[in-house]
């Protein structure tokens, strides 16, 4: 079979072939790659193994597998997770040495990774930190690959382990590199395989394949044709009228129309495309408009393939109770009860941190008996060894007073309110102290829940901040001169609008006040009597709070009117947020996991 196509050479026509068309794969040497590293940052984290094989035409041409010094120690978890520890990688080729014999191992080959982003992210910093230019490697992901290749009802996703049992692998992956690379050359041959059915013969059509839109996303093409070109929120609906996902775009129509082309390779992005039968827009006056519109439609209708922003009402709080001997609390809700609420939190977890560092400064009783002085007085309390260990009031054995616990409950609430030195000078005569004796791991929990507590902290009180504000006006210079204004209530975005270039802004600022949302002040026991948890009718969400605040903080924006005083407390969180942050985001045990 020929091409249809002729190439003229020397006086004469000369037939081309379909090898003219592209690079047969059985022509391809591709270097199949796996890196084990500290973490999962190329910024802040360092290679601690490489692994490679060489094949071409199915058979192995060779294999290039080292430990690499990543100049510091392995966390715990990375030794938990891959079986490399320090001891091992003290001794071994520091990366200057490692990447010349990569880079010639790999030279004039086709890179193949299993989440490719990652591992050729670490390897063009490390050639970056190195003064190497990265080469121009063609470059092959057996994610994008399998989730092209494999439908749901065969794998249930697409990690290297799942698709090594898939595809019955002789080599297992066991997080080290080389294991790894060899199971990746396996997988990506059962991939190829799996390829031919569609015709992919080339190099070319291997890589452009996992970017092709589907048929489905090609006969779907006609939901964008009538999306205008302007800010806005999107919904996609099935044939039924339900709401399947929301997004939002500085440009509906150009976002729209990517969800119909090969740029969208989200597996469940495109199931969804297949089920829509129809885009309903709502343009917005600008774009913190859009978002916040997104996140309430996403909050009322909780559309199946939206995975975030589904549940704010799931927000976790920490509540100093209001009752005679009050204690720390984590609950789901904010309710207008006399008691104090610190967060929203972002999960469990990070809450029962939060308290943890509380209870360490103050001794707040830690049992969930409900306590009466007549029947602390009667002696019918309950009592448990905390009192014994001098962690706890201990009001239950009448050790304390109701007057001297109430001294506890006080400063706690003070805490809570905005003076957080109390938490930080406890702990860091607790971190300081483990240190001293060498309890290294002792310290890192306990600083890990003043980091937990610190941006619970930080967190409330900015929103709590906002959420007092009667109303509060700004604009923002837009990109063709003119303004983006926004009306804020309570913390709730009641109105957007824009003024056109060279116009005065003062009737435009006039006008959008009065046609602006109603907003009630939300009851309840945060800071102030704001309740941050109270329902989107009467106030704002923590996330849509969240969402002006990042706007407001973006450059230029100018406060127009403010109804009120916009502080946050002298001692509080805030100021500490930055030096947390950066002084536990290495320390973060998700961090490099989940990429396989």
């Amino acid at each position: 079979m020929t091409a249809a196509h002729a190439v003229q050479g020397q006086g004469r026509a000369v037939q081309g072939t379909l090898d003219d068309l592209g690079t047969p794969l059985a022509e391809v040497t591709f270097v199949v790659v796996d890196l084990e590293t500290t973490g999962g940052s190329a910024a802040d984290s360092a290679i601690t193994e490489i692994g490679a094989v060489k094949v071409r035409g199915g058979v192995e041409l060779g294999e290039l597998g080292t430990l690499v010094d990543p100049g510091g120690p392995v966390p715990p978890f990375i030794t938990a997770l891959t079986g490399i520890t320090t001891a091992m990688v003290t001794a071994a080729p520091r990366m200057d040495s490692v990447l010349p014999a990569f880079l010639e191992f790999a030279r004039g080959c086709v890179l193949v990774a299993h989440n490719a982003p990652f591992d050729i992210g670490f390897l063009k910093a490390a050639c970056a930190a190195n003064g190497y230019a990265w080469p121009a490697f063609p470059v092959v992901d057996t994610v994008d690959l399998a989730r092209r290749v494999l439908g749901k009802d065969e794998v249930p996703n697409c990690k290297l382990g799942t698709l090594a049992r898939f595809f019955r692998t002789r080599t297992e992956p066991t997080h080290r590199a080389l294991a790894d690379a060899r199971a990746t050359v396996e997988v990506l041959h059962g991939l190829i395989e799996r390829l031919g059915s569609f015709g992919v013969t080339s190099l070319e059509e291997l890589r452009g394949f996992a970017k092709a839109p589907t048929p489905e996303q090609r006969r779907k093409r006609h939901l964008a044709e009538d999306v205008p070109s302007a800010p806005g929120v999107y919904l996609f609906e099935d044939a039924g009228g339900e709401i399947l996902y929301v997004g939002k775009s500085g440009d509906l129509r150009s976002r729209v129309r990517s969800y119909f082309t090969g740029s969208e390779t989200r597996r469940r992005v495109r199931e969804m495309v297949g089920l829509a039968e129809r885009v309903r827009t709502i343009v917005c006056a600008t774009g913190l408009e859009a978002e916040v519109r997104e996140l309430r439609l996403i909050a009322e209708h909780k559309p199946r393939y939206n995975r975030r922003s589904k549940f704010p009402e799931r927000a976790i709080w920490l509540k100093l109770t209001a009752e005679p001997f009050p204690r720390l609390s984590i609950v789901r809700e904010c309710r207008d009860d006399g008691a104090r609420y610190l967060g929203p939190i972002s999960s469990r977890r990070q809450a029962e941190e939060a308290r943890a560092a509380l209870h360490e400064a103050v001794p707040l009783r830690q049992c969930t008996q409900r306590l009466t002085v007549r029947l602390v007085e009667r002696g019918r309390a309950r009592t448990c060894a905390l009192a014994d260990l001098g962690r706890c009031g201990a009001p239950c054995d009448g050790r304390e007073s109701p007057d001297a616990y109430a001294v506890h409950a006080e400063t706690a609430r003070a805490i809570m309110e905005g003076d957080v030195r109390p938490v930080v000078a406890a702990a860091q005569v607790r971190i300081d102290r483990l240190a001293s004796e060498l309890r290294y791991e002792e310290a890192a929990a306990q600083r890990d829940r003043l980091a937990a507590f610190v941006r619970a902290a930080a967190r409330g009180q900015r929103l709590a901040a906002l959420a007092r504000l009667p109303e509060l006006v700004a604009a923002r210079p837009g990109f063709d001169g003119g303004w983006e204004l926004s009306v804020v209530r309570y913390g709730r975005l009641a109105a957007a609008g824009t003024v056109p270039p060279r116009a005065h802004p003062r009737p435009y600022v006039d006008a959008l006040i009065a046609t602006a949302e109603t907003v009630f002040p939300p009851g309840g026991g945060a800071p102030g009597g704001v309740a941050l948890g109270a329902p989107p009718s009467s106030g704002a969400t923590a996330e849509e709070m969240e969402c002006v605040l990042r706007w407001l903080d973006l450059p230029g924006v100018r406060l127009v009117e403010l109804d009120g005083a916009w502080t946050c407390p002298a001692h509080g969180a805030e100021g500490l947020r930055a030096r947390i942050d950066n002084a536990y985001a290495s320390h973060d045990p998700d961090a490099g996991q989940g990429r396989r």
